[in-house]
């Protein structure tokens, strides 16, 4: 009887734990958005992961090289303007010296006058130096705080707009929000990875709310931005990297006019229409 009790509990507990998982994976499509990949696209091979190395290794020579003079002699010179060109300069050399090429559809779209908050998915780190380098107008980029850490390009994203955002620290995060939104009102426009994060290979993840409310607060148009192929070329945990083309693909502006983030479901609407634009695009659907 002791034994059939123990059986019981444990076949109890399975049970639990299955229904558990079946929910989970019941209610992840609803909130993840799956593009289908290449079948070989994220086959290791040693030239795939030797590729990865060059990738970091020109990161870090290009911002030892080029990073220290140019910040030093735009201190001194308090003209921190003339690090734009360069960190654009620097960004595109980083990409076309790791074999990436970029094609950029779109763009025909953006009104030169106009600010605009660039909301893209985000799914390798190739995604970051694209937006900032190809939407043809100098952004500002709103990034996570541990890029604070790392030496010279830490130093360097105050010079260009780019704001690290703290996660973590809810108060913080609104503080950096807020200073980024009275910036996008000076006539500043930036870009921000609604998702808040990486997405693994071929997944769209759910969009955080901030970047919406700094666009219905600026009172500023939000551009959704497909990028596309970023995450076979140097996909995030696949510790792998190949040459190819990046598209990133800027889509019909999307308008805020009337809208108010104390109404939840104006934002709530933003959201849902920046995001179906970008799954459309990606081709994404809840099937995994």
């Amino acid at each position: 009887m002791i034994e059939e009790h123990s059986e019981l509990r444990s076949g109890g507990a399975e049970s639990i734990t299955a229904a558990r998982r079946a929910a989970r994976a019941e209610a992840r499509p609803r909130d993840v958005l799956h593009t289908p990949l290449p079948a070989d696209a994220l086959r290791p091979t040693l030239l795939r992961r030797l590729h990865q190395w060059w990738v970091f290794f020109v990161a870090g020579l290009l911002l030892l090289v080029v990073g220290p003079p140019v910040l030093t002699v735009s201190w001194l010179a308090r003209r921190r303007e003339w690090v734009y060109p360069w960190a654009i300069w620097g960004g595109k050399a980083w990409l076309r010296l790791s074999g990436m090429r970029v094609v950029v559809r779109g763009r025909e779209r953006l009104d030169p006058a106009a600010t605009y908050i660039f909301i893209s998915n985000h799914r390798s780190y190739l995604d970051t130096a694209t937006l900032f380098d190809y939407t043809g107008r100098r952004i500002g980029l709103l990034a996570k705080k541990e890029l604070l850490k790392v030496p010279i390009l830490g130093t360097g994203m105050g010079f260009v707009n780019i704001m690290a955002i703290d996660r973590t620290n809810r108060q913080r995060a609104i503080e950096t929000v807020r200073a980024a939104t009275e910036r996008i009102r000076s006539g500043v426009s930036f870009g921000v990875f609604a998702e808040g994060t990486r997405a693994r290979p071929g997944e769209l993840l759910p969009f955080k709310k901030g970047a919406f409310h700094m666009a219905i607060d600026a009172g500023v148009r939000v551009v959704p931005v497909a990028m596309k192929h970023t995450d076979v070329l140097m996909g995030k945990g696949t510790g792998l990297a190949r040459p190819g083309t990046i598209e990133m693909v800027i889509l019909p502006p999307v308008e805020t006019a009337g809208l108010s983030t104390a109404r939840e479901e104006d934002v709530a609407k933003l959201i849902a229409q920046t995001r179906a634009r970008i799954a459309v695009e990606l081709g994404a659907s809840d099937q995994p």
